[in-house]
């Protein structure tokens, strides 16, 4: 039994199912991210790139994308979509963005928005399980090994705070881990704060849906001055297993 099975996460849990005999329809949907505001196109290109990606994860899925940052993209895109369609927030807390701004940039629209992926109820067993591979193919032991959980946080609200120490404590509760801890950009306890005295078996995972600034610049930066001795992982909304999760919830919504 390998180490993923051990944990009783299969990555088939979180495919979506196959058409049987009957005929198979189109589910559209539109996935929503922050994106880049000093430099909008890149973000939008790469949102754009993993749009393609949860579509190919399932069959008969149709994904269009728009940043908030972005000027008039998400109205442009969503003029040639009817108000059933979904809208799948690429964000890792229900904050200020999905409940205030992207209401607001819909309009009179009545299209529904999906919970966002930070919240998601699947997401702490499936990067459990992705974690466990990642730590299995380095040959260090669960028990013997670490995380810092690198996360925005806000000055201004304990949500984002309470969503990635929650998930944290719920990756423990899949890994039992020598040591987990979690640190922010915004607030207290920084990235630094968090990753000082972990060792060299020890992965570092972004909490954030997209790469970006803080992800690309303020987290290695906030490393380096802690003297992190171990890996650096991808942002939590890059690893394989993500778009078929998204793929997955996005198909559950257009039945």
């Amino acid at each position: 039994m390998d180490v993923v099975d051990a944990l009783g996460v299969s990555w088939v849990d979180f495919a979506v199912p196959r058409p049987t005999t009957r005929t198979m329809t189109e589910t559209t949907a539109l996935i929503v991210a922050h994106g880049q505001p000093s430099d909008p196109d890149p973000a939008e290109a790469a949102l754009a790139r993993f749009a393609a990606r949860v579509a190919a994860s399932a069959p008969g899925l149709s994904v269009h994308s728009a940043t908030l940052a972005a000027p008039g993209r998400l109205e442009a895109v969503l003029e040639g979509l009817p108000e059933t369609v979904p809208i799948y927030p690429l964000f890792m807390a229900r904050g200020w963005f999905v409940t205030s701004a992207l209401p607001r940039r819909l309009g009179g629209r009545a299209n529904p928005i999906l919970d966002p992926l930070g919240i998601d109820q699947g997401l702490p067993a499936l990067i459990a399980a992705h974690l466990a591979k990642e730590l299995d193919q380095r040959g260090w032991p669960l028990a013997d090994s670490a995380l810092v959980l690198a996360a925005h946080g806000s000055g201004r609200s304990r949500n984002p705070s309470a969503v990635a120490n929650g998930f944290a404590e719920q990756l423990q509760s899949h890994l039992g881990l020598a040591r987990l801890s979690v640190g922010f950009v915004e607030e207290t306890p920084s990235i630094t704060e968090a990753a000082r005295r972990h060792g060299a078996m020890s992965l570092c995972l972004p909490f954030f849906a997209c790469a970006g600034g803080h992800a690309n610049e303020d987290v290695p930066q906030a490393l380096e001055q802690a003297g992190y001795a171990g890996d650096l992982l991808p942002v939590l909304g890059e690893l394989p297993p993500v778009p078929a999760l998204i793929a997955r919830r996005i198909s559950e919504a257009g039945r």
